[in-house]
């Protein structure tokens, strides 16, 4: 007959063998610290468009006398925004790949999107993940805030005339999340979240920059709404500025 200590040394076995326990934690991702501006480089480039440009209809806000009452003649969509030499707006480039595995503090600032004359503007920008997105609503009237994301969470907020600002976040990566306005249709904007900062979306002259990368082989994308997607890589050592452009062509 085995003796009492032998039973309760296996009920012990078995209760920390049970089903109780909790699963072990992931581990955390070192905190990027402060940037060291002898340490790190940056990438400097333009994005151009050649050939025949996507046709593109005006925008009709006759059904909206508050909102058409604010243009004057045809109301160019801004999807496709070239410049006199080619330079190509509103595309949204970032790094893709590369990074080192650390998590980057998104910024107390929040960025802004507005809706002015029933057009959002900017029509692309980026943000961070756990960083404010303040929407305004400058128009004299009501609109509807409506993002499509695939990873985030919908959401679908009314906003007042002239009324108090929205302050959303996202909690995930996504590029890009497509914003519409259910009560006037023709408004879009596009928002790309992103774990890091480095990103940024080319402004009339069709120029980017992303400052600060730690030094490094990348994978960068350019994202544009009609005219898809491209991918570069480069190559960054310290206090290089490397130069990487894009071309897109129809």
């Amino acid at each position: 007959m085995r003796s009492l200590p032998y039973f309760f040394a296996v009920a012990l076995f078995l209760c920390g063998c049970g089903g109780d326990s909790k699963p072990a934690e992931e581990p955390k991702k070192a905190v990027a610290p402060p940037a060291d501006a002898g340490a790190v480089g940056s990438i400097n480039g333009k994005i151009t468009f050649s050939g025949e440009k996507p046709a593109s209809k005006p925008l009709n806000m006759d059904a909206v006398p508050s909102c058409a009452n604010q243009h004057k003649g045809p109301i160019d969509p801004g999807d496709v925004v070239v410049g006199k030499a080619g330079e190509l707006k509103n595309v949204f480039v970032y790094v893709k790949a590369g990074l080192p595995q650390r998590q980057w503090a998104a910024p107390q600032t929040a960025v802004e999107l507005d809706q002015k004359a029933c057009i959002y503007s900017p029509r692309v920008l980026g943000v961070m993940v756990g960083q404010d997105l303040a929407i305004s609503n400058n128009d004299p009237a009501m609109h509807n805030v409506h993002p499509l994301p695939k990873n985030n969470r919908e959401w679908n907020t009314s906003q007042a005339p002239k009324g108090e600002k929205l302050v959303k976040q996202f909690d995930k990566e996504e590029v890009m999340i497509t914003f519409k306005c259910n009560v006037h249709p023709w408004m879009r904007a596009y928002v790309g979240v992103m774990a890091h900062p480095f990103f940024s979306v080319t402004g009339d002259d069709g120029s980017f920059q992303l400052k600060d990368l730690p030094p490094g082989e990348y994978t960068l994308e350019a994202w544009h709404e009609k005219l898809g997607t491209q991918e570069l890589k480069v190559t960054v050592a310290a206090k290089e500025a490397k130069a990487a452009d894009f071309a897109f062509k129809r």
